[in-house]
């Protein structure tokens, strides 16, 4: 089955690929719409997905025509949620930080900028974390399944040294977790 994901981002196109391996995700570019870039703003993760998701789907009805059939789009929305922060960045964690005078252009520079704005919390517990992420599959504006999950961990004092995370993954700390038995 052919899967609209809601984003042009090659990073989460091969990841989203390696989760659905028997499904073709297609990204916007794949029916002409070149800059996909949806006002998200929703209080929430879960409202976010829903309107990347629908905002794709009247895109591909406006740039197709109104009897094109839209495959499933596939959108999600993701941040990282620090307690010491007033879980802050939130659903801002892409933009953390844009409203500062030297607003971070990156991922490392809004990890940076998480690891300055957490600097006086020298007690590891009390930098308590988690991730979120939001998952919408959308068959039609009023037909959708949503999801969310979160995982709970600490924000580290220094990044990792390690590969193949990208955001906030080199500040994020996942304590041991039980084991079945």
């Amino acid at each position: 089955m052919d899967i609209l994901l809601a984003s042009g981002n090659a990073h989460k196109l091969r990841e989203m690929s390696a989760v659905f391996p028997k499904h073709r995700l297609l990204t916007p570019t794949d029916f002409g719409i070149e800059a996909f870039s949806p006002t998200e703003d929703a209080p929430n993760f879960h409202g976010n997905a829903l309107i990347k998701a629908r905002a794709l789907h009247a895109a591909v009805l406006m740039r197709q025509g109104r009897g094109t059939a839209v495959p499933p789009i596939l959108a999600d929305d993701s941040g990282i949620c620090v307690d010491a922060l007033n879980g802050s960045p939130g659903i801002f964690s892409a933009r953390y930080g844009s409203d500062r005078e030297h607003a971070p252009r990156n991922d490392a520079e809004r990890t940076a900028l998480l690891l300055q704005d957490l600097s006086a919390v020298t007690e590891p517990t009390k930098r308590s974390a988690y991730y979120v992420c939001a998952m919408v599959l959308l068959w039609c504006p009023e037909r959708f399944y949503c999801v969310q999950e979160t995982w709970v961990g600490r924000i580290t004092f220094s990044p990792s040294t390690g590969t193949g995370g990208f955001g906030y993954d080199p500040v994020f700390f996942l304590p041991d977790q039980p084991t079945a038995e």
